[in-house]
């Protein structure tokens, strides 16, 4: 299947939002299914077929993740991070004072669906092809 390895090699090529939909692209070439992020720090837990699961480690110090959702915020930090205005981090950043807890990123669907403390959907959008 795939390892932690093979995915930071993968990360390490990605410098904004704009290269996003060439990663999701190696991911899936990988075998993953979808993965989970959660914002306060990062981790990752990526999903592949039959059950095959490899969790990540915190990426970041801890941030706090605001209470209350808010699916403008979450749109403008999107709408910046895409056209390359910001590394991933700071996207992170946005997206907690958005209030978003996690994201989930379905490379089968090609979609990405982020949700708050909640679990209430705040925003899902189509992954476009590179």
């Amino acid at each position: 299947m795939f390892t932690i390895t093979q995915i930071q090699d993968a990360s390490k090529k990605v410098k904004s939002g704009a290269d996003f939909p060439r990663l999701v692209q190696e991911l899936k070439a990988m075998g993953i299914t979808h993965y989970e992020n959660q914002v306060v720090d990062g981790r990752t837990r990526y999903f592949g077929t039959g059950s095959f699961v490899v969790n990540g480690v915190a990426k970041y110090p801890s941030l706090p993740v605001n209470d209350k959702g808010s699916a403008e915020k979450l749109k403008h930090a999107l709408s910046i991070h895409q056209q390359g205005q910001t590394d991933y981090l700071t996207f992170c950043r946005h997206a907690a004072e958005a209030g978003v807890e996690k994201w989930i990123t379905h490379m089968l669907d090609m979609t990405v669906t982020y949700f708050d403390k909640d679990n209430n959907k705040l925003v899902a959008e189509p992954i476009p092809l590179p």
